[in-house]
């Protein structure tokens, strides 16, 4: 079995997910990791028996033994970094979003089509949830029949108070969009993988509930409930809510909207597809269940159980029947399909989200906001 060596750049709360899922994973090997802050990298290393650690990308990088690098670090940093990968003949798997916007995503597709041999992956981890991958397979079977409606919501509760802040509210690190680019590009890139089709046309309306939001002058954890008494008061224009009518190119219409400052929602990423045999409805908080609506006979649940899933959603699968498997499988789900492929022939297309893919939904997201500026229908 081909074993490959992989660096972590990026060590916060993301970045120590990637460690837990890569160590999961028979073959890869976590040689190295990286952060601006090598105290925090060295701690890192320490606490996971890591070899290596680093305090740049550059370091990183010049690491000969390193096959695949994991870009964990903030959006702002992603294409730089992203090209730096990919031009140094290192496999790449980044965080989302691709990079800020359109022009650098277009970019980097450039850069990777000048290096064939690269293979780069863009982490929408929802994808692998088993019961994802058994309404995507049950759908292009044609068990749902014409995909007619598309709708739901992605909640969350971390930005409902005015003393939560975090860099994702700064244009120059985020890019143009907060909630949408965030949270809303999962749930766009989860029904276009689920689908088959794309988004084509998008009607928003973007909300700050927020204007002024505390900025702590301490460091404070992400999803952390910790209040700091010294901060800087701060004019905030992304937005922290948002609603979205959409189009889809295989006819289908929709509509979802998107909020951090829903109370009692910690990640509640919901789905529901109507077609003109049935309807499926899934959410994240309860992945283990996809509810299946039927007119004419008893609505009924699907209990994931591998003995009697699609071929696809078992190879996702871990887990017998009533052992739940959450947020951290499909995580790793994502990332091992990414290994597979390395590892395969990569004769047929990938599972896990391309970079193409990926720079189409940053091409969505700046539709949804010039949408939202100018109150009207665009094309995408």
């Amino acid at each position: 079995m081909k074993v490959f060596n992989v660096g972590i750049l990026g060590l916060g709360y993301i970045g120590a997910s990637h460690i837990d899922a890569v160590r999961r994973i028979p073959n890869c090997r976590l040689v190295a990791v990286a952060d601006t802050n090598i105290e925090f990298a060295k701690a890192r290393a320490e606490q996971y028996g890591i070899e290596k650690y680093y305090g740049s990308p550059e370091e990183l990088l010049a690491d000969p033994d390193i096959d695949v690098i994991h870009n964990c670090t903030p959006n702002h940093l992603h294409t730089d970094i992203n090209r730096a990968v990919i031009e140094a003949g290192k496999h790449l798997f980044s965080e989302k979003p691709l990079s800020r916007n359109y022009e650098e995503a277009l970019s980097l597709l450039e850069t990777s089509k000048a290096h064939p041999e690269v293979v780069c992956a863009v982490n929408f981890n929802y994808r692998m949830n088993p019961l994802v991958q058994e309404m995507r397979s049950r759908i292009k079977k044609g068990e749902l029949g014409d995909v007619r409606i598309v709708s739901g919501a992605y909640q969350q509760q971390h930005m409902m108070y005015d003393t939560d802040y975090n860099w994702r509210f700064e244009p120059e690190f985020s890019g143009i969009s907060c909630t949408v680019a965030d949270i809303g590009s999962h749930w766009m890139d989860l029904v276009q993988h689920v689908t088959g089709s794309k988004i084509v046309s998008v009607m928003a309306d973007l909300v700050t509930t927020i204007p002024v939001r505390k900025k702590a002058k301490k460091q404070v954890d992400t999803f952390s409930n910790a209040v700091c008494d010294e901060y800087e008061l701060k004019n905030i224009e992304m937005e922290d809510y948002g609603a979205v009518l959409f189009k889809m190119d295989n006819g289908a219409t929709g509509l979802f909207h998107v909020s951090q400052v829903s109370a009692g929602h910690g990640c509640c990423f919901g789905v529901e597809f109507n077609g003109s045999k049935c309807s499926y409805r899934w959410n994240q908080e309860e992945n283990d269940r996809l509810w299946i609506g039927l007119r004419g006979d008893d609505n009924r649940y699907v209990i994931r159980d591998p003995n009697y899933m699609t071929p696809e959603a078992k190879a996702v699968s871990a887990l017998a029947m009533g052992h739940p498997e959450g947020w951290n499988d499909a995580f790793c789900g994502n990332i091992r399909a990414f290994y597979e492929y390395l590892a395969s022939d990569r004769a047929t297309s990938p599972s896990f989200a391309s970079l193409e893919e990926a720079s189409y939904i940053i091409r969505l997201t700046e539709a949804i906001v010039k949408s939202s500026k100018e109150k009207r229908w665009i094309e995408v």
